[in-house]
């Protein structure tokens, strides 16, 4: 990995020295910084008008109906507005190698959970976080027999996950840390998404922390209860996941990087204003047979109208780092606020 040192930008290094802060206190410097961002962006870093198209490569994943905004953004040039020409690239593997991706410049931006990135990018991946995109995508399902009614009651039980570094396990075992109780009485069982109705079925697991659309089908198709969501309580207003950045681009090409963001951001809102015509935008893309209604019921229950940027996604992302903490993901020397300040600079100042 290519070593880009400058400035706020640079690639982490192992930060210490200034304790912790407490998750509430970040979370309400979120709230101070306000949750939303406006329509027509200020800022003062733009593209020359009457430029050439600067031509980006961006990630997605066609069956992530929360990154339904891309589709948006192309099929209403929400690019284009910003003066930007964008070459897609369908992109099916995890999170973790979305980042690499888009560190190594096979991708200049993407999507992907900050519960999965956090750990990569305190390691060192060149990657900048511009934009918290939305929250709700996250969900621990159980069937009503499981007798299984909160978080607390997964003590003991069998979970089925995707991997044991799922951003989805590691937020339900954050939960169960701030409760007093060891992730580890759980035991999480990993099995590929689509077999997580069967094994539920035949009692392997009791049951599953899974993100959408997986977890919606789950809870619709197959009967599942839903137990808990990450808008629960006081993550009713945090992202969950976020728009990365090629660091070199948002240190060579500010203007570019910060076009980039504010497409992302019209997109998002725009997507909340309209989740119907959204799913009808996005439904063609998503391989089998997903119909639009079902992707708009799913947009419904995200917050896509959240696109945090600035010092509330720091709040926000600091936030998360002192949770990984608890469950031993993040080192505990790392100060998450200058943490938090390396990773997601102002890109649209």
């Amino acid at each position: 990995m290519t070593d880009h040192r400058t400035a706020s930008t640079a690639p982490v290094s192992p930060i210490s020295g200034c304790g912790t802060v407490s998750r509430r206190k970040l979370l309400r410097a979120a709230a101070a910084a306000g949750a939303i961002v406006p329509f027509a962006l200020p800022g003062g870093r733009a593209l020359a008008q009457g430029a050439a198209p600067r031509r980006l490569k961006l990630a997605w994943s066609q069956t992530a109906v929360c990154q339904s905004p891309i589709s948006v953004a192309l099929k209403r040039d929400f690019f284009g507005k910003y003066g930007l020409e964008v070459e897609h690239i369908q992109f099916s593997g995890p999170t973790d190698q979305l980042l690499e991706a888009i560190a190594t410049g096979h991708a200049d931006g993407g999507i992907g959970m900050a519960l999965r990135w956090l750990k990569p990018l305190e390691q060192g991946f060149d990657v900048r976080l511009a934009v918290g995109t939305h929250g709700g995508c996250m969900r621990l399902l159980a069937p009503a027999s499981s007798g299984i009614a909160k978080v607390a009651d997964l003590r003991g039980k069998t979970v089925a996950v995707t991997d044991q570094a799922s951003p989805v396990k590691n937020y339900f075992a954050i939960r169960l840390a701030k409760e007093g109780i060891d992730p580890d009485q759980v035991d999480w069982r990993q099995y590929p998404g689509d077999l997580f109705a069967e094994v539920v079925k035949k009692g392997e697991v009791q049951a599953a922390a899974i993100e959408d659309p997986h977890a919606w089908f789950l809870r619709e198709r197959d009967g599942l209860t839903e137990i808990a969501t990450n808008l629960d309580g006081d993550d009713a207003a945090r992202t969950c996941c976020v728009l990365g950045i090629r660091g070199s681009l948002l240190r060579d090409e500010p203007a570019v990087a910060a076009s980039l963001a504010r497409a992302f951001i019209d997109a998002q809102h725009w997507t909340a204003a309209n989740p119907a015509e959204t799913a009808q935008i996005f439904a063609p893309f998503v391989p089998g047979n997903v119909r639009p209604e079902d992707v708009e019921a799913i947009l419904r229950s995200h917050t896509h109208q959240h696109a945090s940027t600035g010092a509330h996604l720091r709040a926000e992302l600091a936030a998360f780092t002192e949770d990984l903490k608890l469950i031993r993901v993040i080192r505990p020397g790392t100060d998450a606020a200058e943490f938090a300040k390396v990773i997601a600079p102002d890109v649209l100042a």
